[in-house]
């Protein structure tokens, strides 16, 4: 029984109330449900604020996790700072006492560097001959040495690029180091498949931060395959996670597009593309289940490779971004996978591949009825006014990124202009057109935290103290809890175990200091996160230093 709280239920037919009892991992009742009956165990929450636990409906945990370990740049200014972060890793001996390997790095963006990427032949005399991978912040580039593209054998001269990607060369034909989209392959490929104990490791740390934020369930958006995953047996690492207490969050896993294979069954139940024994979106239980698969059709804003139906205004000659295939043969390959019983999430940053996503779902759903879980396009990011019905009328949730405003907004106004920049990332729109708009972070891409996420939904804020975008899609406090809680819940398909605390849903909570909805607008972000509770169980807990 937790008693003495602020309970702010995200249930219209019950929003508020003081207690809550729990019973076998669910909620049992509220107040005058439960007033009577005596518990095995009691917490006075001190007149804390209690709220349904956070949901982040799209975040890449292995990789967050991953990144926890490796060397992080992301806190230094300047490509010197850089090469002496990455000299004292190339001296670093590895646990078997050799100094050689992979150096692994994580958190780069050239914004924080005056628009500059580091110098290949710097890299290279930093690293001490040891190949090098710096995932940019974006994660659909990245920085790699002479050693790496040498061991993929893509340092000789005409090496041809992959679909769906760039290996940028200077003027002489010479390889920079920067690796776009696909073409980071042909490094992670050297790398991959990572052990299933590396990935365990990485998902307890993740997932303990997780706990520390509030977040009690998220979508890990893309696994097994593509430059997303990290290997072909992932799932497998989650599982053992979970059953080994070391995921404090209940997850929802996207298998990306690429490793879904023809399914040879009964030619009348219409199989296209799938997972062997005809396993499909809806799978699993209530800790770990499989949601929509994931298919990129373009790429980011900040490498200037979303697909664009005008040319980017950073600088002259910026071009309008690609998609990542053929769109005819993506839009088969969702087609082939839709009528196997997969959800589609769509990777859709750019407003031609926004188009995209909304034409293929919209026949999906015509032609082969509702998905088991929502269609969603991942981040939906540049959206012009005439998408939005067609988006509404199709039945896709969305998931823009508020935690984008702070660390990218300049960036990404410098490249969209003004008018564009009104149609990014939006959110009073999305909800005034009845669209689900889902609460997430993208993380590592940008910070994670939920009450930080909700508080960039609330004043939309970059770091210059500019207002991104449109003023006119600043959303309440209370829209942006339920857009982490509720419409996250409805996005992914799981409202009817989570997203609100209502008799009979999972015991899932956030304890927060402080009501996010009764704060300052300044304040949200700063609110202490005093507990986490998964199924009526604590996965973080500082409420002895809680004084109401």
């Amino acid at each position: 029984m937790l008693h003495n709280a602020n309970v702010l239920t995200m249930d219209p037919w019950r929003p508020r109330a003081t207690s809550i009892g729990v019973l076998g991992g669910r909620i049992l009742g509220m107040d005058d449900d439960v007033a009577s009956l005596t518990a095995r165990e009691e917490v006075d929450l001190r007149g804390a604020c209690v709220t349904p636990g956070f949901i982040d409906a799209h975040c890449h945990t292995t990789w967050f996790g991953l990144g926890l370990a490796e060397v992080d740049v992301s806190k230094v200014r300047g490509v010197e700072a850089i090469y002496s972060l990455l000299a004292e890793a190339a001296a670093m001996e590895r646990d078997d006492g050799s100094a050689d390997g992979w150096i692994m790095a994580t958190g780069f963006n050239q914004k924080d560097h005056f628009g500059e990427f580091p110098d290949i032949a710097k890299l290279d005399a930093v690293t001490a001959g040891r190949p090098l991978f710096i995932r940019h912040t974006s994660g659909h580039m990245a920085v790699v040495n002479s050693a790496a593209l040498r061991l993929a054998g893509a340092d000789i001269a005409g090496f041809p690029d992959p679909d769906g990607g760039v290996i940028v060369r200077d003027d002489d034909g010479n390889p920079t180091g920067l690796v776009q989209e696909t073409a980071q392959n042909l490094i992670q490929d050297l790398i991959r498949p990572y052990p299933r104990d590396a990935i365990v490791a990485a998902l307890e740390r993740a997932t303990a931060q997780y706990a520390r934020e509030g977040i009690t369930s998220f979508t890990e958006a893309g696994i097994g395959g593509g430059w997303i995953g990290h290997s072909p047996a992932e799932f497998s690492a989650y599982f053992f996670a979970q059953r080994t207490g070391q995921l404090h969050a209940r997850a929802q896993l996207m298998p990306t597009i690429d490793v879904l294979h023809s399914i040879n069954a009964a030619e009348s139940d219409v199989f296209g593309n799938g997972l062997d024994l005809g396993i499909a979106s809806g799978f699993g239980n209530d800790y770990l289940s499989l949601g929509p698969v994931k298919v990129f059709l373009d790429g980011s804003l900040i490498g200037e490779t979303a697909a664009m139906s005008e040319d980017y205004c950073s600088h002259p000659g910026a071009g309008r971004g690609y998609f990542q295939a053929d769109p005819l043969a993506m839009w088969e390959q969702i087609l082939d996978a839709y009528r196997s019983g997969w959800a589609i999430a769509a990777h859709a940053i750019g407003d031609r591949a926004v188009g995209l996503a909304i034409d293929v779902l919209t026949e999906c759903r015509e032609r082969y009825g509702a998905p088991v879980v929502p269609n969603r396009i991942e981040h939906c990011s540049l959206t012009r006014p005439d998408q939005m019905k067609p988006l509404a009328d199709a039945g896709i949730a969305v998931t823009p990124q508020a935690s984008f405003f702070f660390s990218m907004g300049d960036q990404i106004t410098r490249e969209l202009g003004e008018e564009r920049s009104n149609w990014a990332y939006r959110a009073r729109s999305f909800i005034d057109a009845g669209i689900r708009m889902a609460g997430s972070s993208d993380r590592p891409v940008a910070d994670g935290q939920p009450l930080r996420g909700m508080q960039a939904f609330v004043d939309r804020q970059t770091d210059s103290g500019q207002t991104f975008g449109d003023p006119g899609e600043f959303i309440t406090a209370a829209e942006a809890l339920a857009a982490y809680t509720t419409v996250a819940a409805e996005a992914t398909g799981l409202a009817d175990s989570r997203g609100s605390i209502t008799p009979g849903k999972l015991a899932d909570f956030a304890v927060l200091a402080e009501d996010p909805t009764d704060v300052p607008t300044d304040r949200i972000s700063g609110i202490a996160v005093l507990a986490t509770m998964v199924g009526g169980k604590f996965t973080h807990n500082e409420l002895h230093a809680f004084r109401s």
